[in-house]
This record gives structure tokens, sequence and C-alpha cells, in this order.
């Protein structure tokens, strides 16, 4: 019987992908980041002129010793977001940078409350954003989502507001409605009436859970805020009754590996516990989460699970599949896209 070539960093980049957890503020463009600073008077906010003393500066990222400290690198990128120009550009390149490693689907998630610093309305915010996206869509063989996040820090009158705003635009692009930010603090059941009113208007709901934070947190965004998806999870493997309903309810998680070995959730891609879940039957998919900040891609966060993780060619395909089978689309657009996805990787 002839020996099957060893799967390739290339192999992955041909195959088609989908991108499920990826934050706008941190998938900006190094080149980007200084050429706005520069034309909005804002050099003085970088820690660096150069985007090689930007790189070196964001290798301090892997040093994060927890998630808050993690999320601070954000002050670096959302000043720099407070117009409709940036906006506009930024997610237009973050959508061309997907669609040039094969991503076919992509999901972008952002607060546009943090963007409304020098006057913008959110709608106007997240107008931009949409045009950006619009735009890339026409240039590049790519279908975009956005997903509105409020923030855990914020009273839930804010994120009631940012689930009103996911809710008016969701038939002009917003597919879902999740929560983010640091999770020490600030559970899921703080934020119920935005959860509430994004389910009772039938909008996708996603929630970071089980990051930073046990299961319980898990547990909250499942049974009060009624996730269909949660961002992370990787506390999950604590409570194997969690683990189990989970199961048998087929909820999918959204893993960002790199992302996790950074704010110190996991020890290292050896000890993620994603090899568990794909194991236990869990949907898993792989996502950048930022991709500045992890300097990391679809691509490279699929590699690095099938080289650390132990997670084998047959099981990544799967991984990568499930991308499409849990995107926050419609039915028949969703399975169009698995069929299609289905015969160019295992054509490979």
């Amino acid at each position: 019987m002839p020996q099957t070539a060893p799967l390739t960093r290339e192999t992955i980049h041909s195959w088609p992908k989908a991108e499920l957890h990826c934050h706008l503020d941190g998938s900006l463009r190094l080149s980007t980041m200084l050429e706005l600073a520069c034309e909005q008077g804002k050099t003085d906010l970088l820690p660096a002129d150069t985007q090689e003393g930007l790189y070196e500066v964001l290798l301090q990222v892997d040093d994060s010793p927890t998630l808050e400290a993690y999320l601070s690198w954000f002050s670096y990128t959302i000043p720099l977001m407070q117009t409709p120009d940036a906006l506009e550009r930024i997610a237009y390149e973050l959508a061309e940078d997907n669609a040039r490693e094969n991503v076919r689907y992509l999901e972008v998630r952002y607060a546009p409350i943090t963007h409304t610093w020098e006057g913008m309305s959110m709608e106007a915010v997240n107008e931009a954003v949409l045009e950006g996206l619009a735009r890339a869509e026409k240039d590049f063989d790519i279908k975009t989502g956005v997903i509105i996040c409020g923030l855990r820090d914020r009273y839930e009158s804010a994120s009631l507001a940012q689930a009103e705003l996911a809710v008016a635009f969701k038939d002009r692009g917003v597919v879902g409605f999740d929560l983010a930010g640091g999770e020490a603090g600030h559970p899921p059941k703080h934020h119920l009436f935005a959860f509430y009113h994004a389910i009772n208007n039938l909008l996708n709901v996603t929630v970071h859970a089980g990051e930073s934070w046990g299961p319980d947190s898990i547990k909250q965004a499942v049974t009060r805020c009624h996730a269909h998806r949660i961002g992370h999870g990787t506390s999950l493997y604590q409570d194997e009754e969690l683990l189990r309903f989970m199961l048998d309810h087929q909820i999918p998680l959204e893993i960002c590996p790199t992302s996790n070995v950074q704010t110190h959730v996991v020890t290292g891609f050896e000890s993620h516990p994603l090899k568990k879940y794909v194991e236990a039957g869990l949907p898993v998919t792989i996502n950048t989460d930022n991709r500045l900040f992890s300097r990391t891609s679809v691509t490279e966060e699929l590699w690095r699970v099938h080289t650390h993780c132990g997670v084998s060619e047959a099981q990544l395909k799967e991984i990568v599949l499930n991308g499409f089978r849990y995107a926050f689309l419609p039915h028949t657009t969703r399975l169009a896209m698995v069929n299609k996805a289905t015969q160019e990787i295992y054509a490979t």
C-alpha cells in the first residue's frame, strides 16, 4: 500500500476555510497602524515608529500574565479606529488577508461602542465596517458577516445598546451578538437583558466563556444566555457533566490556540484540551482571535494544532469543515458551502 504524503502547511493553505472568531481591532496590519497614526497625528500613541519596531514590541504579548493584560494591547489599535475611513480600510484589509489564505467565510467581531470616542454614532461605525467588508466581497472570493460584541466590564445598559444595534442590522450584514472582555468578576449573567433582546429577535448568539474563568461561565452562557456557540471554552474539561451536555446538544467551541497560550490559560499547545474535545465528539472550530497580536493566520493555527496538539489530518479536515457547518449563515447557504468545501478538501 503506498504511503500517504505527510500533511504540509501549503496543503492547509490551499484548503477552503472559515474563520468564526476574529476581532477586528486585534487584526490590523502593522503597516496600516503606522500609516493611520501618521495621518491622524497619533504617532505618540504607538510604542515604535517602524514596522520592525512594532513587531518587536508585540512579541511581549507572549508574556501577558493574564487575559486582562493581553486585552490591554488593544490600547494601541482602538484609538486609530475612530473614523469611517479607518474602519472601512481595516475591515477591507482583514477580509483581503483572509481571502489570500483561502478563507471563504469570515465572521468579524467587534464592539462599536469603542469606536465612538471622536463623535461617530454606533450606526455610522457599523456602516463603515460593513462597507469595507462588502467592498472586499466584490474584490475577493470571500463571504463575510459581523458579530457585534457587548463588553463584560460595562454596565448592562451598554451591552443592551450593542444588542439593539445588532438587531437593527440583522438583515444588513450582522449575523450575531457576543459578550467579550475580561471574565474575572464579570459573569455572563450580568448581561441577560442584552441576550434576551438578541434571542427574542432571533439573532444568533455566541459568548466568550471559559477562557480565563471556570466552566461555570460556560454553563451560564449556555443555560442563561442561550448561546449557540462558545468562544474559547478552554476550561470545559473541568466539568464532565457540562461537557456531556455540550456534546449532546452539539454546541461548538470557537477555539483560538495561540491566543490561549499567550494568555496562559494553557501552559502550551501540547497541554491544550482541544484534542480531548475532538476525541469526545464535540464540535471544534479553530480560529485566530487576533491576527495581529498573535502574529498568526487561520492556516498557521491549523498547522500548529496538527503539529503540536496531536490532531490527525483526518481530524483536522473535519475541524475545518466545522467552520462552515457552524457558521451563522442560513441553512441552505451553509449546506452549499460545506458540500463545496468537502469536495475540495478531500480532493487534496
